[in-house]
C-alpha cells in the first residue's frame, strides 16, 4: 500500500469562507477519470473498500452474511469469492503527468496468498474516459462538465455571491484516502467535497 500513499494528485476548491462550503473545484483530467471510474465498480467491491460498517443501508449485511456462510451452504460450482472480491478491471484514477506523459493509476484488485486480496494502485500509461484538453468544473455533488470563463461567472451568481473577498482558491491533494472517502460521500452526501476536504471527519475505520 506504500505506493498507493504516495500516488496523488490536486485540484483546486474555491471555498466561501463565510459558510464553509466548496462552491466548486478545477480539476484535470486525472480527477474526472477517477470520479467516472467510480460507475464501474461491483457493489461487492464498494463494500469491501469502504468496509461493512461503513455501508450505509443494508448492502454490509448482505456482504457480512456472505463472509460468514459456511461452505456446507454454498451451491457446488459457485464460490463466496465471486462475491466478496469480484474480479475487477479498467478501474481507473488517475495520476498527475510527469515530464509531459500522461499517466494513470488502476484500482483493481490483486489477489494475494490465500483470501487476502488487497487494493493497490498500479500505473500505467494512456489510460482514462475524457481528453484532457480542457480544465473540468467538478461541482460540491460532483457534477462534472467542461470549464469556460463564463461557466465560471454563472456559477458564482448561481450561488449568490455579492462578497468577493469571502472566496479563497484551495488545494487539496487527491491520493488514496481521499478517494475512499468521496466514493463513501458520494453514497451519503450531496455535499461531497465540502464533507472530504472541509469536514475534518476522521476515516472510517
Amino acid at each position: 500500500m506504500a505506493m498507493a500513499a504516495a500516488a496523488t494528485t490536486s485540484l483546486k476548491l474555491l471555498v466561501d469562507s463565510k459558510s464553509q462550503r466548496v462552491l466548486f473545484a478545477e480539476a484535470g483530467k486525472d480527477v474526472v477519470d477517477f470520479l467516472f471510474s467510480l460507475l464501474t465498480l461491483p457493489v461487492g467491491t464498494v463494500v469491501k473498500l469502504l468496509t461493512a460498517d461503513c455501508m450505509v443501508g443494508c448492502v454490509g449485511n448482505i456482504y457480512g452474511s456472505v463472509e460468514k456462510l459456511d461452505a456446507t451452504y454454498v451451491q457446488r460450482g459457485a464460490t463466496k469469492d465471486a462475491l466478496l472480491r469480484p474480479a475487477m478491471t479498467d478501474v481507473l484514477a488517475t495520476a498527475s503527468p510527469s515530464c509531459g506523459q500522461q499517466m494513470s493509476m488502476e484500482l483493481k484488485l490483486v489477489p494475494a496468498a490465500g483470501a487476502r486480496s488487497q487494493p493497490v494502485l498500479q500505473q500505467q500509461l494512456g489510460k482514462g474516459f475524457v481528453q484532457g484538453i480542457v480544465t473540468y468544473t467538478v461541482m460540491d455533488d460532483l457534477k462534472v462538465a467542461p470549464m469556460s470563463s463564463i461557466s465560471g461567472i454563472t456559477l458564482l451568481n448561481t450561488f449568490g455571491v455579492t462578497d468577493l473577498s469571502a472566496l479563497q482558491e484551495k488545494t487539496v491533494q487527491l491520493g488514496y484516502n481521499e478517494g475512499l472517502e468521496i466514493l463513501k460521500a458520494s453514497l451519503q452526501s450531496k455535499t461531497v467535497l465540502t464533507d472530504v476536504f472541509l469536514a475534518n471527519k476522521p476515516p472510517c475505520s
